[in-house]
């Protein structure tokens, strides 16, 4: 199964499979999990499955010992089907899964699974349970935001992706502290000052901009810092014009790249109201179609499935809650 994170049916899939492979269970360390890094050849893997196979043969209970080697057999089969790993890696899950609970009533389930980005991992696991932990890493957010962190003495621009830095710059103002004395010449040391401040933020803004246009997926923009510098830097138009209805602004104790990484904390309520907000405006746009006079939306499950077999769906709203399975049978 290979997963394109754009397309929303393939990540409902993929939550699914992971949700039933976490649903499985064997008895003692029956349950094989095998990760294979990306392009590495399958024969490789093969010959040391089959040196897994021998050393499963001193395994003293019969039973457990015919369902780990018909466990890796079965692993086996399913990686003749590739040449090597591609781009991504490849995992196998192979086990003897009890179908009613009972000693004897195990049946080999083999699953193959090619990880939507790369995992770079070499791992042969036995278990009860099937180990999922990389491929849950995967499904975590990979959204992509904007960090700029500002105030009067240092600033910092980042990108996260999820919740990973991928791009990190930190800058220097070189701008004196304000000037205490009184007078005419600490008048014109102010609006020197401010001048030079104001050349800080447009330097800071244009790498700002430079970076953030490179990610046109970007979903908002975090503006922190620990003192007034955040609020008058994202009120004046520094940052590109596209950038505005995206900005949200959080107090942060520190400034530069630790400021970052406590912005990217602080703005978790923000990022996770991001992903709601979607979704309400999808659930919007369903009710105000519905309300029309001739609406062009349907509900429901049989409303929806003849619209959808008849090729008239541009938009489709599923709960992932959703348990439900067709089954067809032909005699």
């Amino acid at each position: 199964m290979k997963l394109d994170r754009r397309d929303s049916v393939a990540l409902y899939r993929f939550k699914k499979l992971i949700k039933e492979l976490e649903s499985k269970e064997g008895r003692g360390t029956e349950l094989i999990s095998l990760y294979i890094p990306p392009n590495k050849p399958v024969s490789d893997v093969i010959s040391y499955l089959r040196q897994e196979y021998s050393t499963a043969a001193n395994i003293k209970s019969k039973s457990t010992r015919k369902n780990v080697q018909d466990a890796i057999e079965s692993a086996i089969q399913r990686l003749k089907l590739f040449d090597r790993a591609g781009p991504t890696g490849l995992v196998i899950f192979s086990g003897a899964i009890p179908q009613n609970g009972g000693a004897g009533s195990e049946k080999i389930e083999v699953y193959h699974v090619i990880p939507p980005e790369p995992i770079n991992l070499l791992l042969y696991r036995c278990d009860s349970r099937f180990y999922l932990e990389p491929l849950k890493e995967l499904l975590k957010e990979r959204d992509v935001y904007g960090v700029l962190v500002i105030d009067n003495e240092e600033a910092a621009v980042a990108v996260i992706r999820g919740r990973k830095v991928v791009e990190l710059k930190t800058f220097t103002s070189g701008v004196p502290g304000k000037h205490h004395a009184g007078g005419q010449s600490a008048r014109r040391f102010e609006r020197l000052r401010e001048m030079n401040l104001n050349e800080y933020y447009k330097r800071v803004a244009a790498h700002a901009n430079e970076i953030f246009l490179k990610y046109p997926e970007m979903k908002g923009i975090i503006i922190a810092g620990p003192g007034p510098t955040k609020e008058q830097f994202a009120e004046k138009d520094y940052l590109h014009y596209t950038f505005k209805d995206k900005i949200h602004i959080v107090d942060t104790s520190y400034s530069g790249e630790e400021g970052v990484r406590e912005a990217i904390r602080r703005a978790e309520p923000f990022l996770k109201e991001l992903r709601m907000v979607e979704e309400q405006r999808l659930v919007r746009r369903l009710m105000s179609e519905i309300t029309k006079e001739n609406p062009r939306a349907v509900y429901g499950e049989k409303e929806v499935l003849r619209a959808l077999r008849s090729g008239l769906l541009s938009l489709l709203l599923l709960s992932e809650d959703l348990e439900k399975y067709r089954i067809r049978i032909r005699c």
